[in-house]
């Protein structure tokens, strides 16, 4: 607009310019003979006129220059706009208000699988699906009003028919004078993969809460049984160790094998059951600690006395270091002879010859460690990384030769992580392994 003002006030100039010269010559004329004075004057004021004439052509000069510049910036800049335009990955239509396409670039055409000189003079409703075009129209018609809508998702349909998901962003183009809406500008992104993936986590979301549940009855189930079957197992011990009574300490025979023999396995399921409810406990977050003072040295001195006498029968050297005389801790004490017993018995099972060795000692005022290592079997380092999940046995040759649920590391890993503290193992095929409980010395569950 300045240009053009500019333009018009240099044409005035020119023409006032060109009119004092007309008449400074017919006046010339007339007076040359009577008034050369006044030829003089007027040939002055004529040079002063050619003079604000070249004045005037240096600055139409300058204004054209400008102008080429700005003009070029302009179809640099359109240029880049039209690349962009045409090379953006997502595809991008101008329409009026009524959605009839009046520029498309590439993407857009190759998604709705039409050449862009044919896309172009189509209403962009023309690519909906017809049932759902209806919808479409009326949210199209509100645009105006409404000046952007992200993320309208819709579907689609291409030239040949062919459907996809879509996400259209719309926006309204207004005039900067009057902020009358002109024109609308599409973003269309095919999201058929998003909606894909989408479905998918949904599915997997949806199979994970069932599996959640089918964990949670399980838990529930194992739970119930374990006390359903743990009430007649006490009586069948009570009764075959009532029955036990009834012979001499030294007396031998059929009876008293078969009774003992009754006895022994009795235990060892109740030991199992008693795991399984554990198990039960620990992943229902119900087990709770029952803290006290207690000495730690005095708990795993009679715990292994309890446990040297398996190391006996497999003759096993089992020995035992206590650093301190006495060590007193907060913690439960029934729960840390249940860490103890399976760390030991696990070591004794998985020995076959050698020793097994128990120590405990303080590993700063406020720390202590458990160690119990042994000289079996040792493991595998591809099954180290889960000896601490539930079931776990090293191999089926060893789930045969040595009975179990393969709860009991597992309990004892939960145990220990519900105590504050960190287990871990070290181990080598062929030459045992050890296995390290770290605890704090003062548990508190506040």
């Amino acid at each position: 607009m300045n240009a053009k003002c500019n333009e018009s006030m240099l044409a005035q100039r020119l023409e006032v310019v060109t009119q004092h010269a007309e008449k400074l010559v017919d006046k010339a004329q007339n007076l040359l003979e009577q008034h050369p004075e006044i030829l003089i004057e007027c040939l002055t004021e004529l040079q002063l006129a050619l003079e604000e004439l070249r004045v005037a052509e240096e600055e139409l000069c300058q204004q054209n220059e400008e102008l080429q510049i700005a003009r070029a910036v302009i179809e640099i800049e359109r240029q880049r706009y039209l690349d962009l335009f045409e090379s953006a990955p997502d595809g991008y239509l101008v329409t009026d208000l009524y959605g009839v396409v009046q520029e498309a670039n590439q993407a857009a055409a190759r998604l709705l699988n039409i050449d862009p000189m044919y896309l172009v003079g189509k209403p962009i409703a023309s690519f909906v699906p017809e049932e759902a075009r209806r919808g479409f129209r009326s949210v199209v018609n509100q645009l105006p009003q409404i000046s952007r809508v992200q993320e309208w998702e819709v579907q689609l349909q291409g030239w040949r028919g062919d459907r996809f998901d879509a996400a259209l962003t719309v926006e309204a183009a207004r005039c900067p004078s009057d902020g009358k809406a002109i024109a609308l500008r599409w973003l269309v992104r095919d999201i058929t993969s998003r909606k894909q993936a989408e479905a998918k986590i949904q599915q997997l979301q949806m199979q994970n809460l069932h599996l959640v549940e089918a964990d949670r009855l399980k838990s529930q189930f194992m739970a119930t049984m374990s006390h359903e079957l743990r009430t007649p197992m006490n009586a069948i011990l009570g009764f075959s160790d009532l029955l036990l009574r009834q012979f001499d300490p030294g007396q031998q025979g059929q009876q008293r094998a078969m009774l003992e023999c009754i006895f022994r396995n009795g235990k060892h399921l109740l030991g199992m059951i008693e795991e399984i409810l554990d198990f039960s406990k620990l992943e229902e977050n119900h087990l709770k600690l029952k803290l006290e003072v207690l000495d730690l040295a005095q708990l795993v001195q009679a715990t292994a006395a309890e446990m040297s006498a398996l190391a006996e029968e497999k003759h096993l050297k089992f020995k035992l270091h206590v650093a301190q005389p006495n060590i007193a801790i907060v913690n439960d004490s029934g729960r840390l002879r249940q860490i103890l017993i399976n760390l030991v018995s696990n070591a004794i099972k998985f020995t076959d010859s050698g020793s097994v060795y128990l120590e405990v000692h303080e590993l700063s005022r406020e720390r202590i460690v458990i160690t119990v290592s042994d000289t079996g079997m040792g493991i595998d380092p591809v099954n180290q990384a889960h000896i601490f999940e539930a079931f776990r046995q090293l191999d089926q040759s060893i789930a045969r030769r040595h009975n179990g649920t393969g709860l009991g590391l597992s309990i004892t890993n939960a145990l220990v992580q519900l105590m504050q503290g960190k287990i871990t193992v070290e181990s080598q095929l062929g030459r045992g392994s050890t296995f390290r409980v770290e605890l704090p010395r003062r548990l508190s569950l506040g």
